[in-house]
Formats: structure tokens, sequence, C-alpha cells
């Protein structure tokens, strides 16, 4: 298991590029956990990381997102000065990369292991021990996060005796027990069915609400979605969007509306569709108007309108047509 490691060409015309960065109040240069400025990774003839630039908050959970292919992994190596960029600079907790500073950062690559024969336990231990910790330090921290994962019975089993899901949950414990500063995963919901999503979820938030950043690389949208304020989604090594997951939402959010009401909503002008969703009477609308002007013309009939949203898309639904039909 990796716990942690070790002349600019123009953008190519007709890239498209949208940022609507609403960056946290603790988010500036000087004391982000992480800055990364325009780096570069070219590989021959094909750039894997083009000009990439972003900034992560100590205490933020920010999600990097991308279709297989797209240069996350270069990314996420090149922070870890696993690989060095061509290009660019990046500072991690102030400073370039060090031997220190490793161990104030954790990394949890997607390919990954364990050491099958070893106790679960011990493997704890000894990842601790190589992140700096005391032994007496690195033992109780090794019970204190199995039993935070639910897995403080199986101390004493061999890695080998665990399924899947209880060996990514003990990576997991592995990359946090020294309780770094700034923590990097890459899917780290594999293997983990929906109850114990839901715990390292919650693992996850902790670990911010202490201090420290994450980032989070997963094709998992809806756990983008619980965890993560900011994005940035990047396509083909470049970047395509960045800010808010409610400002990515609403850049590509249609004129619909979810709506419960008394009036009857199919064959009037205004309606394009309607789609009725879930219990209650709750219906998506798609509109030819403007949402507001719809709601103006229903409250001027005396209709009673019970609920009136803007029915923003997935984060899927973003994922799909930012890297698939372009951003807008």
């Amino acid at each position: 298991m990796s716990v942690a490691s070790g002349t600019r060409s123009e953008r190519p015309k007709g890239a498209s590029v949208t940022s609507d960065f609403e960056p946290t109040p603790n988010a500036s240069r000087s004391d982000a956990a992480l800055v990364v400025e325009r780096v570069v990774k070219q590989y021959d003839r094909q750039r894997a990381v083009d000009g990439i630039g972003f900034t992560v908050a100590r205490g933020e959970l920010f999600g990097l997102l991308g279709p297989n292919g797209a240069g996350k992994t270069t990314l996420l190596r090149m922070i870890m000065d696993i690989l060095r960029p061509d290009e660019g600079e990046i500072r991690l907790l102030g400073h370039k990369m060090t031997p220190a500073l490793k161990d104030r950062v954790s990394y949890l690559p997607e390919e990954r292991g364990l050491y099958q024969r070893q106790k679960v336990f011990d493997v704890l231990v000894f990842l601790g021990e190589i992140k700096g910790l005391p032994r007496h330090v690195a033992r109780r921290r090794a019970d204190q996060y199995l039993d935070r994962v639910g897995l403080l019975a199986a101390r004493r089993k061999k890695m080998r005796e665990l399924s899947k899901g209880m060996q990514q949950k003990i990576q997991i414990a592995g990359v946090l027990l020294h309780e770094p500063e700034l923590v990097i995963l890459d899917e780290p919901f594999i293997g983990l069915d929906p109850l114990n999503r839901a715990l390292i979820i919650e693992v996850m938030k902790e670990t911010a609400a202490r201090g420290a950043a994450i980032i989070l690389s997963t094709h998992l949208m809806d756990q983008v979605e619980a965890l993560c304020g900011r994005i940035l989604l990047i396509h083909q090594g470049r970047e395509v969007l960045s800010g808010t997951v409610r400002a990515a939402k609403e850049r590509f959010a249609d004129a619909s509306v979810r709506i419960d009401t008394d009036a009857p909503l199919e064959g009037r002008p205004e309606v394009q569709r309607c789609t009725p969703e879930g219990p209650n009477g709750l219906v998506r609308v798609h509109l030819n108007v403007k949402p507001e002007a719809f709601l103006a013309t229903l409250l001027a009939e005396g209709r009673a309108i019970r609920r009136f949203e803007r029915a923003l898309p997935s984060l899927d639904e973003v994922f799909i047509n930012a890297t698939q039909r372009g951003v807008p």
C-alpha cells in the first residue's frame, strides 16, 4: 500500500474552460493546504496535464473529477512528487514537497495493496511508524481508527482473511491514523457497500472538521455531492469546469421546475412536457418560458403552490454534458 510518496504552449483552439470559482474564505494562496499553478506534464507528443491550476483550503473537501484518461492520476502523482511537472509549480502546506513534508500528507492511490500475510493491527502500526509516529502512539491510533471504521474486532486477523470492503476500510484507516494535514484519496469507495460508504463519508467529514484538507477523486458523483463544496473537472488534461457544486449545476440547468400545485399543467402553452416525480403530486415541468414568469402566471391565477423550485441537473448530468457535449 502506498500511503505517501515520493516553453508553455498556448491552449489549443476550441478548448473550452469555464470557472465559477467561489473560494472558501480561508482559501487564499498564502495559507492554503495546496496550491497548483499551471502545471504541465507531457509524454512524447501528448499532454497528460495541460496548464491545470487550483487552490485547496485547509479544512476543505475538494472534488477532482474527470473521465478515465483525463489526467487525474498524473496530476495527483505530481502533487505527491512521484512525478515532476514539466512546467508550473506545486506547493503543499506552503512549501514545495520535501521528505519531511511527506509526513504531513497522505495519499491513497487507486492501485493499492496490503501485506496480506500480516495482521491488521501490525500493518497499521507499521504505517503509522513510517509516517513518523512513535510506536506507542501508532499502537494507540491503530486501535482508535480500527474502532472508528468498525473493525476493532478484526485487529488480530491477517489481512488475507478480510473481505475487499474490509480491506478498503483498513487502507483508509492507514491513510488517516497519523492525522495528516492534506489527504488525497483516489477512488476511496471501491468495494464499499452503501452502509460503509456512509461511514467513510462521516470519517472524511470529521477529518476535514479538524482542519485537514481532503482532495477526493472518484467517479461516484453522489458521493461528491454529499462531501464536496467545490469541484474541478478535467478532460483530456485540461480544465473544463471549476467552482462550487451549486454553480456547476446551475450552469447546466434548463428551464424546468419541480412543482406541486392544484393547477392543471398538461396542455398549457408554457409547458413542453410534464414528468411525475415521486409521491404527493410532485411534477417536473419542462418549460418554454422563464420559471419566474410561469410562477407569476400561476399566482396571478390564484393557484395553490405547495412547492416550486428549479430542477437542477444531477452532478452525473453535469459530468456528461461538460465532457461529452462541451461547456455552454
